[in-house]
């Protein structure tokens, strides 16, 4: 018999049984009195069944919380290595994994640093992470803003004690080489980034901090998700970051049911990050003087390490304008899909995320799906299955192959965006698609940039 139908039977008979008990207790009782002071017995009788019943009350309430713990607990399901199984692919039923059976890592104070210069509709970000964050004290809002926009820090400031407001004191130009003056604007983001992340780190002395820029709104979930997020980054040294985003995130390109899916990359996302205080510790020392994102994206920096991305968009960019003049913003960037649920990211065992659990398991999915060719995709002429794979084999057919696709088809450093193992993975026509490389795969190569 299944442990809630077990326990709900047990809480029956019990339940069942003290009420004869009862029973008898008063019949037992109700026979001794002398008929002539029949009216104080039945006084007392009628206060000591009244006592009973309150004990009865206490007790159907202990046997409705249990069973109603075991109504809210999924049942375990089993994955590589006792991990829980990472949620299936396109066109089959989520399965919610079990709960983390030695407990989650506590959860220290998070500060949200947001990035700000001259955008009063910073308001538009603020009132989103205002609306949607659980707690003041988990999750304080630190915004620093350079430039020293006016009417943006009088919006800022509006906030009064809802946020911190620090800013940035060195305006100055950045030197930077001739043919780089086109690009100020990167230079001083690099330079603010160090001083708000040293403010967070350094000066305040938080443990972690989830970074997002003044043009990004979020998603109900956001917290919850980098709360369970906080937790891999501390057990996988292999994961030096959590981001809200999927650069593939359109609707066409996701499983719009796959809003618990999450996955490993080896691409930094950025838009939206969560990090600790050790990877700052370890890149502040030697932190770029412009184009920072792309700079964390070397092997160097990333020395193998992955991020967690969702399938779903936790964050969603609402700045067309910037120092990247609108690059991919009216091609790509605004029709990325935020997602609108709430996920219990925190009650479900995201352990499936860890390397050891996860890479057998991806490969096996991957290489384990029917190969075909990408024209053969695009025209619907692949029989069944909710998994293909498509294999490129140079940096050109990739290219080919993800714009056909609608993908985003740039590298940094050789990696696709998403791309885990050289694996990039999306939804297309409701089927789940693998853009891979041949099983003999040898590793990134930094020349396809």
């Amino acid at each position: 018999m299944p442990r809630k139908a077990s326990v709900a039977a047990w809480g029956a008979a019990l339940f069942i049984s003290w009420n004869a008990v009862l029973l008898l207790y008063l019949m037992s009782r109700s026979r001794g009195p002398d008929p002539s002071d029949l009216t104080s017995h039945l006084i007392q009788l009628t206060e000591e069944a009244e006592a009973e019943l309150e004990k009865q009350k206490g007790l159907l309430q202990q046997i409705r919380h249990y069973i109603g713990e075991l109504n809210l607990r999924p049942p375990p399901v089993p994955g590589p290595r006792g991990a829980a199984a990472p949620p299936p692919f396109a066109n089959a039923s989520h399965a919610s994994p079990s709960p983390v059976g030695s407990g989650p890592l506590p959860v220290p104070v998070i500060p949200i640093l947001v990035v700000a210069c001259d955008r009063p509709s910073v308001r538009k970000c603020l009132d989103s992470l205002l609306k949607y964050r659980p707690s003041a004290e988990k999750f304080p809002i630190v915004v620093s803003q350079d430039c020293g926009h006016q009417e943006t820090g009088r919006v800022i400031d509006s906030y009064g004690d809802a946020v911190v407001h620090i800013k940035q004191p060195d305006l100055s130009e950045v030197a930077a080489p001739p043919e780089h003056r086109k690009f100020q604007g990167y230079y001083k983001i690099a330079r603010h980034y160090r001083w708000a992340l040293n403010q967070i780190f350094r000066n305040m002395g938080h443990q972690a901090a989830i970074v997002v820029e003044d043009d990004l709104e979020v998603a109900p979930d956001f917290y919850e998700y980098f709360q369970a997020s906080y937790g891999l980054l501390r057990k996988d040294p292999t994961l030096w970051c959590a981001s809200a985003w999927n650069d593939n995130g359109k609707e066409t390109l996701v499983e719009m049911d796959g809003g618990s899916l999450l996955h490993r990359s080896d691409f930094f996302p950025g838009l939206g990050w969560l990090l600790l205080r050790e990877l700052w510790e370890e890149l502040e020392p030697k932190w770029p003087a412009a184009f920072w994102d792309d700079w964390v994206r070397n092997p160097e920096q990333r020395l193998g390490r992955a991020c967690v991305r969702p399938e779903l968009s936790r964050t969603r960019t609402f700045g067309r304008k910037g120092v990247s003049q609108g690059q991919f913003f009216d091609q790509h960037l605004k029709f990325i899909k935020l997602n609108q649920g709430r996920v219990a990211f925190t009650k479900m065992d995201l352990s499936y995320l860890l390397k050891e659990a996860y890479d057998p398991w991806f490969l096996g999915q991957v290489y384990g799906a029917p190969k075909a060719r990408a024209e053969e995709v695009l025209q619907g002429k692949v029989a069944g299955g909710r998994t293909v794979r498509v294999e490129y084999t140079t940096r050109d057919s990739f290219k080919a192959m993800a714009r056909s696709f609608g993908v985003m088809d740039d590298l940094k450093s050789g990696v696709a965006r998403t791309a885990y193992m050289g694996v990039v993975t999306f939804t297309h026509r409701g089927r789940r698609v693998f853009l891979a490389p041949p099983k003999e795969w040898a590793g990134y190569d930094p020349s396809w940039t």
